[in-house]
């Protein structure tokens, strides 16, 4: 419950917050063609304060925001692996124009009583009222740019859109990052057995089950290569309550409460190993055509090497000592060395643990 109930908070928050500036300013827009409007229905002076319409943009940010929020979180968490694309949109498109039909009206009669007119609010009066009109198209529009955001965002990852915006990394930039890489076991007997159609069926689930925690743990996918992701954090979130370790064994724990499925369904259940290793890295934009965020330095070829090493020390989880010296680990998790080793194509040596519960 608790790995869907922070995505949707944070949805909600941000869909408030969005929905609350884009009513403003369409108010702000709006505001003196509406008395204009209101003017043709009686010849009295109407003296509505601007206010008024401010507090009633407000309202319509509030309800639309929160309506929004729990229907895009519905389709993304039920309804996104089981509708195309297309027939999503025009279900939610649907949902949203009768949703807008409801919220409009009750306002509407919220309004007469405050002005005392006798507005065009009957049954069916928003098909040839424009002012309902111009509401909707100005919502559709806000509701894709909203859209495009969040794919942006998915796409990049939690926050580097923002980040793309400013250029924060035209120019190179050197930080701190934790590099996890998970790869699964006996990835290559699987793909032999199931075929390539159902392994890759396979590898979504997988990837689907690592997405339920991210967020909890404050954790970034860097990318997905084949059957491995790259799974990073910013050094003050991956070392903040070991937050780097608990992802490995929390998406252990997600694939466990799914084996029966996976067994089912495949006839094999998921086991990841990972290794884990920080340091200074280069960020930077890299393409035009299909731009994206590469990284580039040391940290990365170590970390695929750290990983490599699981299956030759039987171990899930291996991370190098410059990781562990980083992390407060209590007494829930024990740290075996597994001496200094000189990985390849290295010339320094790198000591490595394992981390196990």
């Amino acid at each position: 419950m608790s790995n869907r109930l922070k995505p949707f908070l944070q949805l909600f928050v941000i869909s408030i917050i969005y929905w609350l500036i884009a009513f403003t300013f369409f108010i702000v827009i709006r505001y003196n063609g509406l008395i204009e409007e209101l003017a043709i229905y009686t010849d009295e002076d109407l003296g509505l304060p601007i206010s008024a319409f401010y507090k009633y943009g407000i309202i319509l940010g509030l309800l639309l925001g929160t309506f929004y929020a729990v229907i895009e979180f519905l389709f993304d968490e039920f309804f996104s692996k089981k509708l195309i694309l297309g027939i999503s949109v025009i279900i939610k498109s649907l949902i949203y124009l009768i949703l807008i039909i409801i919220v409009l009206s009750l306002l509407s009669f919220r309004i007469e009583e405050q002005i005392d007119i006798d507005l065009p609010n009957e049954r069916g009066w928003w098909r040839t009222d424009p002012f309902f009109w111009n509401t909707v198209i100005y919502f559709i529009t806000a509701s894709i740019v909203f859209s495009l955001i969040r794919i942006a965002n998915d796409k990049f990852g939690r926050g580097m859109f923002l980040n793309i915006l400013l250029g924060k990394y035209r120019k190179p930039r050197e930080e701190s990052r934790i590099l996890m890489f998970l790869d699964l076991k006996d990835s290559t007997k699987i793909a032999e057995h199931l075929g390539h159609i159902k392994y890759s069926k396979f590898i979504q689930d997988c990837f689907t089950d690592l997405n339920k925690v991210l967020n909890k743990y404050e954790a970034e996918v860097y990318q997905y290569v084949g059957d491995e992701a790259v799974v990073t954090w910013t050094s003050k979130k991956g070392f903040k309550k070991n937050n780097c370790i608990k992802l490995f064994f929390a998406f252990r724990e997600q694939l466990k409460k799914r084996n029966e499925h996976y067994t089912l369904k495949f006839g094999y259940e998921p086991i990841f190993k990972a290794g884990i290793h920080f340091g200074k890295l280069m960020i930077a934009e890299v393409g035009t055509v299909k731009k994206e965020i590469a990284y580039h330095g040391d940290v990365i070829n170590t970390a695929s090497r750290i990983q490599s090493l699981c299956n030759t020390y039987y171990s899930s989880l291996l991370v190098s000592e410059t990781t562990l010296k980083k992390l407060k680990l209590d007494g829930q998790y024990m740290t075996n060395s597994k001496g200094t080793i000189t990985l390849k194509g290295k010339e320094r040596a790198v000591q490595i643990f394992e981390i196990s519960k």
